[in-house]
């Protein structure tokens, strides 16, 4: 005897969950000020990072 009746539609196929990736991206396109904000953070934050290990770490000529 099959599970469904005759009488039921069957159900449609479910859709696998989003990806990590379109979730990021959707977040991103949703709080566009708030991610441009915190990438230029982040730039400006690993660029300070670089030039002062570069002074610190210079040599003397």
């Amino acid at each position: 005897m099959s599970e469904t009746s005759p009488l039921e539609p069957p159900a449609p196929p479910q859709e696998p969950p989003p990806s990590y990736v379109k979730l990021a991206m959707r977040n991103m396109v949703r709080k566009r000020n708030k991610s441009l904000f915190h990438f230029f953070l982040t730039t400006a934050g690993l660029l300070g990072l670089l030039v002062g290990v570069s002074y610190l770490t210079r040599q003397w000529l």
